[in-house]
């Protein structure tokens, strides 16, 4: 019994709350220092965990122009436990994320409850250039590869929403460097383009590409991928970006997410975007495209049924100030602009939001309020959109 004890008191005391300097959590690279969270280190040091939970409680009230009230949504918005380390020494490491609330598991879309969000081996070659392979983020727009944990808003844009690239299993690459005094990060992806969690894939794969440049140096604790600017930059930092993905034989109306389409078909995305951040003022805006060459519209073989893929453009811009106590003041404006094949079924769809947040521990602990207006614009005469107003407030806790 007192052997078992001991056992017992010496595994407890390899695990502890690191309280070092902050970390920012980038959903594409494992974290191994154990900057956050609970870690556990091997006594021989051939593997490391670190753990981390993380939630996000949300009730939003939508009200009609007259301000009746038209729906309450009070849910566990985000439940997520991620586990990342190292496997024999620094170089070979891993990350896995799952997810337990409803919303959180695309059931909506596919039906089944898709746990594992994550599911990534990286190997790093040297500190400028390592590969992954698993399922994870594709390097596409900025504000889906920043994680949820990191937002400044209750959720990510209308515009993210619609063309976003999500999750896919396939071959990642980075590769960071200086050039001629210029800090620049290159991101690429051969992937299934079927989307998370899928049992079997179509004949295409999916190619996408990414390129960052940092024409005034790098951010405080990868501040260019934590949106509101709370360390406070003592010099202005800009990150530019662009890239491009093809996805080949795409089966759900958005790509990677959405619904079934009855025919497969090519999708082109491209996007681009800009962050600036200095003394406590954050400006950041995209944009993102996706194209067709094919018919947007897809039938059953008996054409009973039909869906339309999701293509158009998007445009998202957001501006706050976070002062020395923590409190932050954002604004967001939001456009979503569908293609005219797909003007009967799709409409114009914009979002204004103002909201106030307090962060307790930064990211990982914060109280955020929100109002906002949502205007869709119908371009059928007889068709209607639907206009409403909001109010949100979520909490966060995560260690």
């Amino acid at each position: 019994m007192m052997i078992k004890r001991l056992l017992f008191l010496t595994a407890l005391s390899l695990f502890s709350f690191s309280s070092l300097v902050a970390q920012t959590e980038v959903d594409e690279r494992a974290m191994i220092s154990f900057r956050k969270g609970l870690g556990f280190n091997a006594p021989d040091s051939t593997f490391g965990v670190n753990l981390r939970l993380r939630m996000q409680n949300r009730v939003a009230m939508n009200f009609k122009e007259d301000l009746s009230l038209e729906d309450i949504e009070a849910r566990v918005s985000r439940l997520r436990l991620r586990f990342d380390g190292y496997i024999l020494g620094p170089k070979l490491t891993y990350y896995l994320q799952l997810s337990f609330s409803r919303g959180d598991q695309d059931w909506d879309n596919t039906h089944v409850p898709n746990v594992v969000r994550d599911a990534m081996v990286y190997y790093h070659f040297n500190p400028k250039f390592y590969l992954g392979f698993g399922q994870g983020k594709l390097p596409g727009n900025r504000q889906r590869i920043i994680s949820s944990g990191q937002q400044q808003f209750f959720d990510r844009s209308n515009v993210n929403a619609q063309f976003t690239l999500d999750r896919d299993f396939g071959l990642f690459a980075y590769y960071s460097d200086r050039l001629a005094g210029l800090d620049y990060n290159l991101k690429g992806a051969i992937s299934s383009g079927d989307g998370r969690n899928q049992l079997k894939t179509d004949r295409g794969l999916m190619y996408t590409a990414r390129l960052e440049v940092l024409p005034l140096g790098r951010f405080k604790k990868d501040g260019d991928f934590s949106e509101g600017d709370l360390e406070f930059e003592s010099k202005p930092k800009v990150s530019l970006a662009a890239g491009y993905s093809y996805d080949e034989n795409a089966l759900r109306t958005r790509g990677t997410i959405g619904t079934v389409l009855y025919e497969a078909r090519d999708f082109s995305s491209f996007f681009a975007d800009a962050v600036v951040k200095y003394n406590g003022w954050a400006l950041y805006s995209e944009y993102i495209s996706r194209a067709s060459q094919q018919p947007a519209f897809t039938y059953t073989s008996d054409s009973s049924l039909k869906s339309f893929a999701v293509t158009g453009y998007g445009v998202n811009t957001q501006l706050s100030y976070t002062f020395r106590n923590y409190w932050e003041i954002a604004a967001r404006y939001s456009v979503v602009n569908p293609d005219k094949e797909i003007r009967t079924e799709a409409m114009r769809d914009s979002y204004y939001l103002l909201g106030v947040n307090k962060y307790v521990r930064k990211h990982l602990t914060k109280f955020q309020g929100f109002v906002g207006y949502r205007a869709q614009e119908s371009f059928q005469p007889l068709k209607s959109g639907k206009n409403n107003f909001l109010l949100v407030f979520q909490v966060e806790l995560g260690i």
